[in-house]
């Protein structure tokens, strides 16, 4: 059984038939949303990171939505495995205290979850920001009009207002929420951005953990951030809601290809896509991508035959050490997935890239 699958878009799948993919090659790496299911990725991220992309010298940029966000800032840090190891360890041993049978308080995850990022990050702002080569690039989403500020009954009714209006058109959602990237000031990124409303928000010490943290804010589980500094005023939350899978316009790069370590191979626009099918097809935007992605037959061979996911809480409750023990073996057996992809650039025709569909 083949745990990876390697799906390139017209472009990029040339390139792989013809040169293979070098690390000098890559110029861009996005980080999906979605939650526990990027735990799979952690070992990919590790030998990417780690060790392959070290044997080159230019600039790359990182992008990053929600735990996207938080893995690429670990990218940047002086020891790349060894934070994708510990981000890893805090994620799968995340725990939240909470009434009995009561989902736990939006506050008190952002507060628990707040502090684990001043603890991985705090004081180590600049090897982030200062990092020789690596352009780190955070996706949020902020609020406009009634969710520009966080309420009990406003949140509720603006979000509804932004899902239905997404069902129309995704650009029109741009009424509710826009993208606010919090962006590496050295160096723009690559690539256009006029697909939806966008803010880009130099990147700085006081605002690195708060744009991660915005970043991560899931709606309703956890409290938006508001006014972060450097940034538009308003109400921060998840990255993942207008950019899901950071469908962007990768096609209008100058150069190079986009490497996208992945835990399906369909890349959605927005997290209110998720339903809408038609929205799930490659585009032309996809064009110089290359999706790293895990089998359906191999995913089917994990626990509970499915990738981690938020379910999971519900699914053990209580029981801690059950679930730590089902990511934690997800996360061992992933390891399948780096091996395979250190297999392939050795030797291409272990796996036969597909297009991109």
């Amino acid at each position: 059984m083949q745990a990876l699958q390697i799906h390139a878009g017209p472009r990029a799948l040339r390139h792989l038939r013809e040169h293979g993919l070098p690390p000098v090659d890559v110029h861009v790496i996005p980080a999906a949303a979605g939650g526990p299911k990027g735990l799979v990725l952690n070992p990919l991220d590790r030998f990417i990171f780690g060790q392959w992309l070290a044997g080159s010298t230019h600039p790359v940029h990182l992008l990053g939505a929600s735990i996207g966000s938080w893995r690429m800032a670990s990218a940047c840090l002086d020891d790349p495995a060894a934070a994708f190891a510990q981000m890893a360890d805090d994620y799968i041993h995340q725990h939240y205290e909470h009434a009995p049978g009561k989902a736990p308080k939006a506050a008190h995850v952002s507060k628990v979850f707040g502090a684990k990022l001043a603890e991985r990050f705090g004081g180590r702002e600049a090897q982030v920001l200062a990092h020789p080569r690596y352009r780190l690039h955070v996706f949020t989403s902020r609020g406009r009009h009634l969710l520009g500020r966080e309420g009990r009954f406003r949140t509720p009714l603006g979000y509804l207002g932004a899902f239905a209006t997404n069902a129309l058109s995704r650009k029109a959602m741009g009424g509710w929420l826009e993208r606010v990237i919090f962006s590496d000031a050295r160096e723009p990124l690559p690539l256009h951005l006029h697909d939806f409303r966008t803010h880009v928000v130099p990147l700085r010490a006081d605002n690195l953990q708060p744009s991660l943290l915005a970043s991560c804010s899931i709606p309703f589980w956890l409290q938006a951030v508001h006014d972060v500094p450097g940034g538009p005023r308003g109400a921060y939350w998840d990255g993942g809601i207008t950019d899901y899978h950071l469908h962007l316009d990768y096609a209008s790069m100058n150069a190079g290809l986009v490497l996208y370590p992945h835990f399906q191979k369909t890349v959605i626009p927005g997290w209110l896509d998720k339903a809408l099918r038609h929205r799930h097809r490659a585009t032309q935007h996809l064009d110089n991508v290359v999706v790293l992605s895990p089998s359906p037959a191999w995913i089917a061979s994990l626990p509970n035959a499915k990738l981690p996911d938020r379910s999971d809480f519900q699914r053990y409750g209580d029981d801690l050490v059950a679930r730590v023990a089902a990511w934690s073996t997800a996360v061992r057996e992933s390891e399948r997935l780096a091996d395979e992809f250190a297999h392939w650039l050795d030797s291409p025709g272990s796996i036969e890239p597909q297009p991109l569909v």
